[in-house]
C-alpha cells in the first residue's frame, strides 16, 4: 500500500465531482450566479491551505465510509442542498468514473496525467476568481513536486492501492453501460485495440538473443487486438498538452445518467460485516482534523439556498432512497471527540484560520460550528 495515495484519490473524485454538478447545475437552469457562487465555494474548500496541509501527509487511505464523510462535508460547503439519494448517486458516479479512469491508464504513471486532467478543469471553473486560482495553482505545483520524481514502480503501488480501494465497487452507470464499456454486472471491458503505452512496441514479435547480447531468432504471434503506434508522451507540467482524454469531462455532452445497483453476495466486503480496524481512532482524529477547514454553509433565508436533484424527478429520488441496498448504504461517520478539549482548540483554530483566509469575521461561532462537525460523527 502506497501512502502517497490519498491526494490523488482525493483530486480525482473532487475533479468527477464538479463536473457532475456542473452538470446538473445547468440542467436545472440553476442561475448563473448562484451556480458560479457553488463551484466557486466548493473549489475553496477543496483547496483550503490547512486542508491541503493535512491531505498530503503520508497516510494511508481511509475507510470508504470515512472517505465519503469528507466528500458529503464538501458537497454542502455552499447553499446547495443534496438529498440523501442523490449524495448516493453523486459518490456513486464519482467513484465508477475514477475506477474506470485508473482500470484504462496505459501506464501507471499515467495517473497523474489524469489527475493533471482534473486539475485543469478546475482551473477553468474559477479562472475568473483569481483568489482561488492561486489556491489551485499552489496544489498544482505540490502535485508536480510529489509525484513527478517518483519511479515506475512507485506509481504501480499507487495504482494497485487505488483498485484495491475500488475493487468491491460494481456499480453500473448507464454512461458506461451504452458505451458498451461497462458489463450489466458492473466490471469494466478493458480494450484490445488502440495505442500501446508510451515506451513500448505493438506486442507480435519474440526476439531471442545469445549470451554474447547478439539476436538470433525472431518469432511472431498474433496479439488477439488491434494495437496502434504510441501516441506522444503528454506533458507533466502545469501547462501542456497531457494526450491522454480520461479524466477530461465525460458529461460535456448532455446526455442523462443513471446508476444501477449490482447484485453482491452476503459475503462482500461492507463496512458493516468487516471487524473494528485498531487504526480507527487515528483514522478519525486525522478526518477530524482533516475536515476541520470544511465550513458547511447554512443559507440565511428560504430564497438564497437551494436543493439539486441529480435524478429526473423527486419521486425517482425517493424511489432510489428506499431500494438502495445496504451493503451500498454509506452512514454518516460520527467522530466522538468532544471530550477532547486539545482537539477541540486544534479544530476552533483551523476553522478560524479558515474563516479568516474566506474574508469572514471570526467569532465565537467557530467554536460551536467545530462542536457541531465534532458531533456530527460519532466512531466507526
Amino acid at each position: 500500500m502506497s501512502s502517497r495515495t490519498l491526494p490523488l484519490l482525493f483530486i480525482n473524485l473532487g475533479g468527477e465531482m464538479l463536473y457532475i454538478l456542473d452538470q446538473r447545475l445547468r440542467a436545472q437552469n440553476i442561475p448563473a450566479d448562484k451556480a458560479k457562487k457553488v463551484m466557486n465555494d466548493i473549489i475553496t474548500t477543496m483547496f483550503n491551505k490547512k486542508f491541503l496541509e493535512e491531505l498530503f501527509k503520508p497516510q494511508e487511505l481511509y475507510s470508504k465510509k470515512a472517505l465519503r464523510t469528507v466528500f458529503d462535508r464538501l458537497a454542502h460547503a455552499s447553499i446547495m442542498r443534496l438529498n440523501q439519494a442523490s449524495m448516493d448517486k453523486l459518490y456513486d458516479l464519482m467513484t465508477m468514473a475514477f475506477k474506470y479512469q485508473v482500470l484504462l491508464c496505459p501506464r501507471a504513471k499515467d495517473i497523474l496525467l489524469v489527475s493533471f486532467n482534473h486539475m485543469d478543469a478546475i482551473k477553468d471553473f474559477v479562472k475568473d476568481t483569481p483568489s482561488v486560482l492561486s489556491q489551485v495553482d499552489e496544489t498544482y505545483r505540490q502535485l508536480i513536486e510529489m509525484y513527478t520524481p517518483l519511479s515506475s514502480g512507485e506509481f504501480q503501488l499507487i495504482r494497485q492501492t487505488l483498485l484495491i480501494f475500488f475493487q468491491d465497487m460494481h456499480i453500473r452507470v448507464s454512461i458506461f453501460l451504452k458505451d458498451k464499456v461497462q458489463n450489466s454486472n458492473g466490471r469494466f471491458v478493458l480494450p484490445i485495440s488502440g495505442p500501446v503505452p508510451h515506451g513500448t512496441h505493438i506486442p507480435g514479435l519474440i526476439r531471442m538473443f545469445s549470451c554474447n547480447g547478439e539476436e538470433v531468432k525472431r518469432l511472431q504471434f498474433r496479439n488477439g487486438g488491434n494495437y496502434t503506434s504510441v501516441l506522444r508522451e503528454g506533458s507533466f507540467e502545469m501547462f501542456g498538452e497531457r494526450v491522454i482524454k480520461l479524466g477530461t469531462n465525460m458529461y460535456s455532452v448532455s446526455r442523462p445518467v443513471e446508476t444501477h445497483m449490482s447484485g453482491t453476495s452476503k459475503n462482500s466486503a461492507t463496512e458493516r460485516t468487516i471487524s473494528p480496524n485498531p487504526l480507527a481512532k487515528e483514522e478519525l482524529n486525522m478526518l477530524a482534523r482533516l475536515m476541520g477547514g470544511m465550513e458547511v454553509q447554512k443559507p440565511g433565508n428560504a430564497d438564497s439556498g437551494f436543493r439539486v436533484n441529480l435524478f429526473a424527478t423527486d419521486e425517482e429520488e425517493e424511489e432510489a432512497l428506499i431500494s438502495r441496498p445496504d451493503e451500498f448504504s454509506y452512514d454518516v461517520i460520527k467522530i466522538q471527540a468532544t471530550k477532547n478539549q486539545q482537539a477541540n482548540a486544534e479544530l476552533a483554530k483551523i476553522m478560524g484560520d479558515f474563516t479568516e483566509e474566506a474574508g469572514e469575521p471570526c467569532s465565537s461561532s467557530a467554536n460551536s460550528k467545530g462542536d457541531d462537525l465534532l458531533a456530527m460523527m460519532d466512531g466507526l
